[in-house]
């Protein structure tokens, strides 16, 4: 495309940014916290509010129910009877939980551009990045391309959840029902972020997820450890000596078949990624750490997004409040996640764990287990033609080269949208490290947000002339 087409809408979205910004205040004001059945009206508000927003881009636009929170649906009329590309584009207007309320600086849902301590300015709000004003950088690029053009240069489908941040249970069979309203050449996914604050970068692959509960049970209640201390099996003991052996001395998961089917990065991806040098001292150093606790030999950026790991999350076990309770408790429980790579399967991984488990249990012990979420890894084809375009537009608009890069979590709705839609997904976002999301104080730079959108419209163009 050329520039004399692309400048026009650039310069409307910088000339209009005011009242962009204005847009993304509205919506960060509804507090749409999934988890909270109190605020399931808000998040019905977000949602319409969000239908009607898009509706004057010229889509149709529609609030559909599912089991949870309702779904916003919005196509172009004839979306994907011409020769153009398709795009379905994905966000979520819920947001995560406030607390703790007393370490926000000021109201969470009063939305505010300040000043940074490094003199950034930045858009401070619950869902400030996470992920309305993500979203939002893509309606508004479309806005642009419409208000200059009349038109969108590629079709484009829009669907935006209220369910994310609970696990977008109702969302999979919401997928289903409405199989053919989604239909579309490929998904796009703004809830990812940037290396730096100058970098943009595409995520390409995303680590899947095994989250497992165990609980291991002895006696049939809690017992006095000085009557049968020495005696009575101790299920926390059991549990951490399990949990201890998950992990060698080099950092490697025990669990015997854990790394089938990994494989290591392609030569040329390696030499790039240790060309950022990503460092103890640039990437733990922030945290009040120094040095990498993962498996040895491998390079730090490969331990946080490229290799598979095994977390504890947390144990319960035994006596935890104030003063003191002699007590052998009659049963102990841990929470373990484990990010897995493209090539495990998640069902063996967990089924493996399980075996680790109950294959240690002494006498009188036995293990209860609970399922929570699982999720495949994901990779792109690196030779994906929108691939390449989204990265000529991103290298454009930034003046530095965006980089192709792993992720180390997990966004589920990339793999559902693969096994549901057959889609495959480019993931651009514009978040970084320290934009506290889940956390008080979240924010989105401002520069991000404007230059997000700036970067959405040149993707829309470049997009148009990939073959479809």
């Amino acid at each position: 495309m050329s520039n004399a087409e692309l400048q026009p809408v650039l310069d409307r979205i910088d000339a209009d940014f005011d009242n962009s910004l204005e847009r993304l205040f509205a919506l960060l004001r509804i507090k749409s916290i999934s988890a909270d059945p109190a605020f399931a009206g808000d998040c019905k508000a977000a949602a319409d509010y969000l239908a009607k927003d898009i509706a004057t881009l010229g889509l149709t636009a529609e609030v559909r129910p599912t089991a949870g929170h309702p779904a916003v649906v919005a196509r172009m009329n004839g979306a994907g009877a011409g020769g153009r590309p398709h795009v379905l584009f994905y966000g979520h207007y819920d947001v995560q939980p406030v607390d703790p309320l007393n370490l926000w600086h000021r109201p969470p849902f009063e939305p505010v551009v300040t000043d940074h301590a490094d003199g950034r300015k930045i858009i401070v709000a619950r869902g400030a990045e996470d992920d309305k004003g993500q979203l939002m950088t893509f309606v508004e690029a479309c806005r642009a391309w419409k208000q200059v053009t009349g038109s969108l240069p590629v079709d484009v489908t829009i669907i935006i959840e209220g369910e994310e941040e609970v696990g977008s249970k109702n969302f999979v069979p919401f997928l289903e029902k409405n199989k053919d309203d989604l239909k579309a050449d490929f998904a796009l996914v703004c809830d990812t972020g940037m290396w730096d604050q100058n970098t943009p970068a595409i995520t390409t692959s995303l680590r899947g997820l095994v989250y497992d509960e165990v609980k291991i049970k002895a006696a049939s209640r809690d017992l006095h450890s000085g009557l049968f201390g020495g005696g009575a099996q101790n299920p926390i003991r059991v549990l951490t000596r399990i949990l201890g052996g998950l992990h060698d001395d080099n950092g490697h998961i025990t669990i015997p078949g854990f790394y089938d089917g990994v494989k290591d990065l392609p030569p040329d991806i390696l030499a790039q990624w240790k060309s950022l040098n990503m460092t103890p001292d640039s990437f733990l150093k922030p945290i009040g750490l120094s040095l990498p606790a993962g498996e040895k030999g491998r390079l730090l950026i490969e331990q946080v997004s490229s290799r598979p790991t095994c977390d504890i999350n947390g144990i319960i076990g035994g006596y935890t409040g104030e003063g003191s309770k002699t007590v052998i408790p009659a049963e102990a429980s841990a929470k373990i996640s484990f990010r897995l790579v493209v090539g495990q399967d998640p069902e063996k991984i967990r089924k493996g764990f399980r075996e680790y488990v109950t294959s240690r249990l002494p006498a009188d012990c036995k293990a209860e287990f609970t399922d929570h979420s699982t999720a495949p890894g994901f990779a792109l084809d690196w030779n994906m033609k929108p691939l390449a375009a989204a990265r000529r537009a991103l290298t454009d608009e930034w003046g530095k080269e965006a980089l192709m890069i792993g992720s180390g979590g997990s966004i589920p709705i990339v793999s559902d949208f693969k096994r549901t839609l057959g889609l495959d997904t480019v993931l651009v976002g514009f978040g970084l490290d320290d934009d506290n999301i889940h956390s008080p104080n979240e924010k989105y730079d401002l520069k991000c947000f404007h230059k997000g959108i700036r970067s959405w419209a040149r993707i829309l163009g470049a997009f148009a002339e990939t073959p479809r």
